[in-house]
C-alpha cells in the first residue's frame, strides 16, 4: 500500500502540471488512499469483533458443558457414596 501510495505521487509530481493542480491530485489520491485504509481497517475491525463473539459463545457453551459434566459427576459420587455407607439400601435411622 505504500510503495503504490509512493508509486501514484511520484507520478503526479513528475507530471507537467501547474503547482496548484499538482497539489490538489496529490490531496485528492492522499484522501482515496485515507479512505481505503479507513475502509480496510473497518473491515478487519469487524471481522476481529464477530470471531471474538463467536469465540465467546463457543467458550460459554463449553463452561455450560463443563459445569453439567461436573455437577452430574458430583451427582453419582454423592450416590456411589451413599450406596458404601448404606449398602442394602434400607432406611438405618434410629
Amino acid at each position: 500500500l505504500a510503495g503504490v501510495a509512493i508509486g501514484g505521487i511520484a507520478a503526479i509530481l513528475f507530471a507537467p502540471e501547474k503547482g496548484s493542480k499538482t497539489r490538489k491530485q496529490i490531496a485528492d489520491k492522499a484522501d482515496d488512499y485515507a479512505d481505503g485504509l479507513k475502509s480496510k481497517y473497518g473491515q478487519l475491525r469487524d471481522s476481529l469483533t464477530r470471531k471474538f463473539k463467536s469465540t465467546k459463545k463457543d467458550a460459554e457453551r463449553l463452561a455450560d458443558k463443563g459445569k453439567a459434566k461436573y455437577y452430574d459427576a458430583k451427582q453419582d459420587v454423592e450416590i456411589a457414596e451413599a450406596n458404601v455407607k448404606n449398602p442394602s439400601g434400607a432406611d438405618v435411622s434410629y
